[in-house]
């Protein structure tokens, strides 16, 4: 079993329907934070049309994202997984640490209803992939299946 994997299993055993939506993203946080070559891990969630800040492991953020703006922003707009390589390289990037230097957004979306993002960010340039794409589209995954 691989580093993902193991982290899979880790998310779905503490994240319940019966659990308000805050605990099982807190807990999710906790666990991406766990991931190598990560310096942020969280959620923003959709509220009055803007994602604001929600559970997340690493340094103080940004507490509001217009949609469309950044690639939180820009991921919620799209409903499309976004990775950035370098984000000073990516068109209108909100700064909220200068120690993040790539990042992956995955959209949460459920009953075609955008509930907000899954933001990872690394200290380091090319940080994520495929199977980083992919692992966070399994975490996706089961929150939206928890999620009432």
């Amino acid at each position: 079993m691989n580093e993902y994997e193991t982290l899979l299993k880790q998310i779905e055993s503490i994240t319940r329907k019966d659990l308000p939506l805050v605990s099982n993203l807190a807990n999710t946080a906790a666990i991406l934070f766990q991931i190598d070559n990560v310096n942020w891990a969280g959620f923003y969630l959709l509220t009055d049309n803007e994602l604001v800040l929600g559970p997340f492991q690493g340094d103080v953020s940004c507490t509001k994202i217009p949609l469309g703006k950044g690639v939180c922003g820009k991921s919620a707009e799209t409903r499309k997984t976004i990775i950035v390589d370098d984000v000073n390289l990516f068109d209108g990037h909100i700064a909220c640490s200068s120690l993040s230097k790539s990042e992956i957004v995955v959209p949460l979306i459920k009953e075609e209803k955008l509930i907000g993002v899954i933001d990872v960010d690394a200290p380091i340039y090319s940080r994520f992939k495929k199977e980083e794409q992919e692992f966070l589209e399994q975490v996706r995954d089961v929150l939206v299946s928890v999620i009432k």
